[in-house]
């Protein structure tokens, strides 16, 4: 009679042996990937309806202004730099956007308005860090509390109201089903993807972060490559003024402070590094989603805010110790 197997020792090897054959792939997944998924099922369980297609939409949807500035935002940190301000100026772009389209009328002249303040201080941030050599922690800073500054003089502390309807349309809008938001965050993402990965400028930006001496002996200007990507940062906020002005119909001169503070936590999030140059766009969408669920999530279940922020750095933690382990293995 052949001998019985051991029934403990197969329990204890079975698991092991099922999941070997998806070791390597599972091994690759980001840990925002695994994040996401936890998320997403924890919420899900919460009978709140967090998986009904409305509140998909929503997410996505909520998630759009945060992208936009955390796109280039991953291309500053891809430079070792940093921009601390990138909230701040996004709340004065969003007040001069109001403002102007109160006084005028014209959307076209808002818009080049919000893009041009917010270029103004993408320039001024680049040139401080490029030029100068101040720090980009302490620069941004500096640029921050003179934007946020520049908005509650401009608007004495109040929201600027009577925008009328057609900004208001770019939130609330749909195109073949889908939230105008997201057809604006596609095109954004497609926009930098090609930037970063298909042209010179892409490459420079891989190099000021990952080999600055080879560009220097390439004959490359770095310090206008630098104040270029500050530059862009500085300019997608005017156009994430343009989405948060529609989503509050109008001009608040503190709506998008801390907002930097989830854009840097989502690119973390996503993989970033801030050394060497590593930096992965479709890594930052997954961050992004990764804290649009979590804020969503903690939202139905009905969770302050300021808990919100505490959830957030925990996330960045998990994400970031999760790395460590693979990394280990």
């Amino acid at each position: 009679m052949p001998d019985m197997p051991d029934i403990q020792a197969l329990a204890r090897t079975a698991p092991r042996a099922f999941l070997q054959p998806f070791g390597p792939a599972l091994g690759k997944l980001p840990g925002s990937v695994w994040v996401l998924l936890l998320l997403t099922l924890v919420f899900s369980l919460s009978g709140q309806g967090f998986l009904s297609m409305a509140n998909l939409l929503n997410v996505g949807t909520q998630s759009t202004i945060l992208l936009l500035i955390a796109l280039p935002m991953t291309l500053i940190i891809m430079t070792e730099g940093l921009d601390l301000s990138i909230g701040a100026v996004l709340t004065l772009c969003g007040v001069t956007l109001a403002m102007v389209m109160v006084a005028t009328g014209s959307l076209a002249l808002a818009l080049a308005a919000a893009l041009g303040v917010g270029l103004a201080f993408g320039v001024l941030n680049g040139a401080l860090v490029a030029s100068l050599g101040i720090p980009p922690f302490v620069a941004t800073l500096g640029t921050l509390g003179a934007a946020q500054g520049l908005a509650l003089v401009l608007t004495d502390g109040q929201s600027v109201v009577g925008i009328g309807d057609t900004i208001p349309q770019f939130y609330a809008g749909e195109l073949l089903g889908i939230p105008l938001p997201l057809w604006i965050a596609v095109a954004c993402y497609g926009l930098f993807h090609w930037l970063l990965y298909r042209t010179r400028f892409g490459t420079y930006v891989f190099a000021l972060g990952g080999n600055r001496e080879a560009l220097k002996f390439a004959g490359v200007r770095i310090n206008r490559s630098l104040i270029a990507v500050y530059a862009l940062g500085g300019m997608m906020a005017g156009v994430a003024a343009l989405l948060l002005t529609a989503r509050m119909n109008a001009g608040h001169p503190t709506a998008a402070i801390g907002l930097e503070f989830d854009a840097i936590a989502a690119v973390a999030v996503g993989g970033t590094t801030f050394d060497r140059g590593n930096g992965w766009l479709p890594g930052t969408v997954l961050g992004v989603l990764a804290v649009g669920v979590l804020r969503n999530g903690l939202n139905l279940l009905g969770v302050q805010s300021a808990v919100q922020v505490a959830a957030i750095g925990l996330l960045v933690l998990v994400v970031l110790l999760i790395e460590s382990f693979k990394e280990k293995q």
